[in-house]
């Protein structure tokens, strides 16, 4: 196996990927909160994925503004991460949307983008955070 440096400082595995970059690894980051942004109006396709428990769950979280009623918009963090609902965890995504080929990772880092680019703008301080958090090594 061949590792190389790439110029950023994360290294590059050649058996990953076909040789083709880094491998691409989901992590949450601090001080984001895309995914609490719940407006029903722009969350029409996850709102219907889920059960119709979840579904008033998630209904009863939503505030007057789009965002959850547990973001502390002020610190840019869920004040009930531990005990947040199953819907609101990364690894339900492969379950409430299926697979279609594509690993967990891949499939939460596509969400994550989504909604970073959404919420803060595709070239933003957030999703250049994030896109340097999943390539880091683990």
């Amino acid at each position: 196996m061949t590792r190389f440096e790439n110029p950023s400082g994360s290294s590059l595995d050649d058996t990953k990927n076909g040789g083709s970059g880094p491998r691409e690894v989901w992590r949450c980051i601090p001080g984001c909160g895309s995914c609490c942004r719940l407006d029903p109006a722009l969350r029409a396709e996850a709102i219907e994925a889920l059960s119709p428990q979840q579904r008033s769950t998630y209904l009863k979280m939503v505030g007057s503004d789009g965002w959850c009623i547990h973001f502390d918009t002020g610190g840019c963090r869920c004040r009930i991460y531990e005990e947040r609902p199953d819907f609101c965890r990364i690894s339900s995504l492969v379950g409430l949307f299926g697979n279609d080929g594509e690993s967990g990772d891949a499939l939460a880092i596509a969400c994550c983008k989504q909604q970073i680019r959404s919420e803060h703008g595709g070239h933003g301080r957030v999703m250049r955070r994030f896109l340097r958090a999943i390539r880091k090594p683990r």
